[in-house]
């Protein structure tokens, strides 16, 4: 079977510099009396980047040519850094072990997935997170850290957290902090550049979009 999706993050020095963010798909039936009815197409959010913005030498354009190249254009997703969104902790502030609740506990349940939520506790939108990154998770039983390792293992392709031993008794709080990537690919199979309008200031496009996985 093919490969569909490269573990590797597009360059972090380039995407701290790329624009973008979360898009929904709304419907809107708007009647006669300006009343309206609004429902959507997508139960989640799905994000668009344009990487060129972060370009700012000949040797990023290279980097990123070279990337597009391994990835074969639209066919092979890969890792991005959010530049905006990419940690559970609040901006400017250290990841703790208790950031995100991110299941709860029924006796027999040892393997959770990682979760961001948005917005208040009463009406959350509850993101899957599926590409943590290597070496940032904290992981907490109802406030008590588990170490990973011995008590806990991650998998960092698939965001599922497994808890060794006894599962967590019914009721308890199973917390997490951590670092993520959004699975993107590219959203072009033709990038296009030119040294004439480079050496001008301006950086091609290159266009990401986020997957499904």
């Amino acid at each position: 079977m093919p490969m569909t999706f490269l573990e590797k993050c597009f360059p972090s020095w380039i995407s701290f510099g790329a624009s973008g963010g979360p898009q929904r798909r709304t419907r809107i039936l708007t009647f006669a009396n300006g009343h309206e009815i609004r429902a959507t197409n997508w139960v989640g959010s799905r994000r668009r980047y344009d990487a060129g913005t972060g370009i700012r030498s000949l040797a990023d354009l290279h980097h990123v040519l070279a990337f597009f190249e391994e990835t074969r254009g639209r066919l092979i997703g890969f890792r991005f850094k959010d530049p905006f969104d990419h940690s559970t902790a609040a901006w400017g502030q250290a990841i703790t072990a208790e950031d995100e609740l991110i299941a709860t506990g029924n006796g027999t349940a040892t393997t959770f997935q990682l979760t961001k939520a948005y917005g208040d506790p009463g009406s959350p939108y509850n993101r899957i997170i599926r590409k943590p990154v290597s070496g940032t998770l904290r992981l907490a039983v109802d406030g008590v850290h588990v170490a990973l390792g011995p008590q806990a293992s991650l998998d960092t392709q698939t965001g599922l957290v497994t808890i060794h031993g006894d599962p967590p008794a019914a009721g308890t709080r199973i917390t997490a902090g951590f670092e993520f990537h959004t699975p993107v690919r590219f959203d072009t199979d033709h990038l296009e550049a030119s040294l004439t309008h480079f050496s001008a200031g301006q950086v091609p496009s290159v266009p990401l979009v986020e997957i499904n996985l």
